[in-house]
């Protein structure tokens, strides 16, 4: 018989709140990724903290690329984002764990190294070098927590609206986010869902509205406060890093961003202020930031 912390352990892990959940996550998962109508590989990677689930798209002969969604995200829809990195990139799209995907659902721990530590054993277990590791929101987190941990097989990372760099005004936060999210929980009203996602997108679809929706009603979420990165950490990084911060985004703001990412990152090559963007960039900002991936492929 389970004792009372374990029963609460494994309660945790549990992302997904029922099978049905799940299965419609899953179903819109898969529209998605039939709608990029791309050609493609689902790849499960064993790790010792979950099986992973990467979509590779693109050329095997050309250089590898991982990229990595943020917070209620898919490999599908990051991969929506970027149509055209598969010109000169092999792009490997990671599911990341405990998220709606179909990757495992064991949440790992913030504080600690376990998310670099992770995402670093899925680019050996891919047998990927010199990778381009391009990550949005808590992509930018797992990210920045595997070039902490090991950056030997890294050549480049670019970090998009990211967080554990700066974090917004809490109060801010828990008005225009969490309070109006706490209430879509519990009533599943879409007036609410659609006051978070005013905030957090520049601009936005249907598709996105209902992916988050179900997210959100389907999914234990986590709600911990986010860490920064140490600055002592942050310099003993030797990997090229560019930074595109969005200037209205209330959680990570861009310009606090910018003046931080500039004091405490050695390696940091290229800042860029998305000017009028909130958390989630636009199509247009979007679309600059891959051409900037593409320019630097060489």
């Amino acid at each position: 018989m389970l004792s009372l912390v374990e029963a609460s352990k494994k309660e945790q892990q549990m992302f997904f709140k029922s099978k049905e959940g799940k299965e419609k996550i899953i179903s819109l998962y898969n529209q998605k990724l039939k709608e990029l109508n791309i050609e493609y590989l689902e790849k499960l990677v064993e790790t010792k903290f979950g099986v992973t689930n990467v979509i590779i798209t693109g050329d095997a002969k050309n250089p590898p690329l991982v990229l990595i969604h943020g917070t209620g995200g898919c490999a599908p829809q990051i991969l929506d984002s970027f149509p055209n990195l598969t010109s000169k990139y092999c792009v490997y799209a990671v599911d990341v764990l405990a998220q709606p995907n179909k990757s495992a659902e064991n949440r790992l721990d913030m504080k600690s190294l376990e998310y670099g530590k992770w995402l670093i054993e899925v680019v050996i277990k891919l047998r990927l070098k010199d990778v381009t590791l391009v990550g949005f929101s808590f992509g930018g987190f797992i990210s920045l927590k595997a070039l902490e941990f090991n950056e030997t097989p890294i050549r480049q990372v670019f970090l998009i609206a990211p967080v554990y760099i700066v974090n917004g005004n809490p109060l801010v936060g828990l008005f225009k986010m969490f309070i109006p999210l706490k209430k879509f929980i519990k009533t599943n009203n879409q007036k609410h869902i659609k006051k978070v996602m005013g905030v957090l997108f520049t601009e936005y679809d249907d598709f996105a509205l209902n992916y988050m929706s179900h997210t959100f009603q389907h999914c234990n979420m986590d709600f911990s406060p986010l860490p920064v990165i140490y600055k002592n950490s942050a310099k003993n990084i030797k990997t090229p890093i560019s930074v595109f911060a969005a200037e209205k985004d209330i959680m990570f703001p861009g310009k606090k961003m910018i003046k931080r990412a500039e004091d405490i990152f050695p390696s940091l090559e290229e800042v860029v202020l998305l000017e009028g963007s909130k958390h989630v960039p636009g199509l247009k900002d979007f679309k600059n930031i891959e051409e900037l991936i593409l320019y630097k492929s060489a």
